[in-house]
C-alpha cells in the first residue's frame, strides 16, 4: 500500500533537521543523526470512512459497544449476550444491591417484551467512558501512524489498536502484554526489543510501535494470508473485513484464529464471516477474543466522531519522515502467536 487517507485533526508533527535515511532491505533501521521536534494542536489519524459505507456501524454489536465507550462508569446496559442487543440502561449502584431473585425476575420480564428465548443470557455491561478517552489517544495515534509508515506497515493498524488496547495510557494486562502496544515478553524479543529485569523497551512508545509493526508485516499479515489461502477464500488487503481478520491474529495468535476457522469452515470473506467469527468458539479463542475486532470499530466510530469535530484537512500522504529509534533486527518465526 502507497497511500492513505489521512485527517490532520485541529501541521502533523512539525520540523525535522538534520535526518537521514539508509536504504536497506528489510528489516529497515533508520539511520539517524540529530532530530528536532515541533508539535503543535493537529494529530494526524487515519479515514475510517469503510465503515459506514459497507454498514458495519447498524450491527448491533458495534452500536452496543459504542455505547459502552460512551457511558459514564455509574450506569450499566442489560444487553442479550449472543447478539449484543441493548435492552435497558440502568443505574449500576442500585442493580448490584439487589438480590438475584429479583434481578432475574427484571430479566424474564425483559425477555417477554423484547420475545426472546427464555434461555436467552442477559448480560450487565457497566459503562468504560473512563477508559476509552479518545481526546488523550489523539497524540498516541499521530506518532503511531508515523512510525507504521515508516515501518512500511499499514498505519490502519496502529491507530485501531491504540484505541483497543489502554489509549492514552500505558497498562499491563493480566496475561503479561505490556505497553501501548500491548505486546508479549517473548513477542517483543523477536521483534527486536530488549526484555529483561533492566530494561522493558515496552515501555517506550516509539520501540512498542516498532516492535507491533514488525509483528503485524512479518507474522500477523503474512499468517491471515496463510489462512486464507488454506480456506481458498479471495481477499484484498485493503478490504476492512481482511484487517479486522489480521487484527484477531494480533491478539489471539495464529493457531487459535486456524482453530475457530476450522470451526466455522467458511467458503467467502467479507462481513458475514468477521459476524460468524464473532459468535464461534473454539479452544482459546472465546469472549475477549470474538470482542476484539468489534470493540476495534465501535473505537474507531467514536475517532470518526470526534474528527468530524475537529478535521481541518484531508490528504493523501504516501511517506512521512519520523524518528525511531534502532531497534535490532527481529528474529522472524512464522509460527509465533501474537500471545504467548
Amino acid at each position: 500500500m502507497d497511500h492513505w487517507r489521512i485527517l490532520f485533526v485541529s501541521t502533523l508533527l512539525g520540523v525535522v533537521t538534520q535526518l537521514g535515511w539508509a536504504q536497506q532491505t528489510e528489516p529497515i533501521l533508520p539511520q539517524l543523526n540529530r532530530v528536532e521536534w515541533t508539535y503543535t494542536t493537529q494529530q494526524m489519524v487515519i479515514s475510517n470512512t469503510e465503515i459506514t459505507a459497507e454498514g458495519w456501524d447498524t450491527l448491533a454489536s458495534i452500536r452496543f459497544w459504542k455505547s459502552i465507550m460512551q457511558l459514564e462508569p455509574e450506569l450499566s446496559i442489560l444487553n442479550v449476550a449472543k447478539t449484543r442487543q441493548i435492552l435497558e440502561k440502568v443505574d449500576s449502584k442500585p442493580w448490584l444491591k439487589q438480590d438475584d431473585a429479583t434481578k432475574e425476575a427484571y430479566r424474564d420480564s425483559l425477555r417477554q417484551y423484547y420475545c426472546l428465548d427464555n434461555d436467552a443470557r442477559i448480560f450487565l455491561t457497566t459503562g468504560k467512558s473512563d477508559f476509552y478517552n479518545f481526546e488523550k489517544a489523539l497524540p498516541a495515534i499521530d506518532r503511531g501512524v508515523a512510525v507504521f509508515i515508516h515501518e512500511q506497515t499499514d498505519p490502519w493498524y496502529a491507530q485501531s489498536i491504540l484505541l483497543i488496547e489502554s489509549p492514552g495510557r500505558l497498562e499491563k494486562s493480566p496475561v503479561g502484554a505490556l505497553g501501548s502496544f500491548q505486546l508479549m515478553r517473548g513477542v517483543a524479543r523477536q521483534m527486536g526489543l530488549t526484555v529483561n529485569k533492566y530494561q522493558d523497551d515496552r515501555k517506550d512508545f516509539d520501540k512498542s510501535a516498532v516492535g507491533a509493526a514488525r509483528l503485524l508485516r512479518t507474522i500477523c499479515i503474512p499468517e491471515t494470508r496463510k489462512l486464507l489461502d488454506r480456506h481458498q477464500i479471495s481477499y484484498c488487503e485493503d478490504d476492512l473485513w481482511f484487517r479486522l481478520l489480521v487484527l484477531h491474529v494480533y491478539h489471539a495468535g495464529a493457531a487459535n484464529v486456524s482453530g475457530v476457522l476450522k470451526v466455522i469452515d467458511p467458503d467467502e470473506g467479507g462481513m458475514q464471516l468477521i459476524q460468524t467469527l464473532w459468535v464461534t468458539e473454539s479452544g482459546r479463542f472465546r469472549n475477549a477474543s470474538q470482542n476484539y475486532s468489534q470493540v476495534a470499530l465501535a473505537s474507531l466510530l467514536c475517532l470518526e466522531e470526534l474528527i468530524a469535530r475537529r478535521c481541518i484537512d484531508v490528504c493523501d500522504y504516501p511517506t512521512i519522515p519520523v524518528a525511531v529509534p534502532p531497534v535490532k533486527p527481529p528474529e522472524t518465526d512464522e509460527n509465533t502467536l501474537a500471545t504467548e
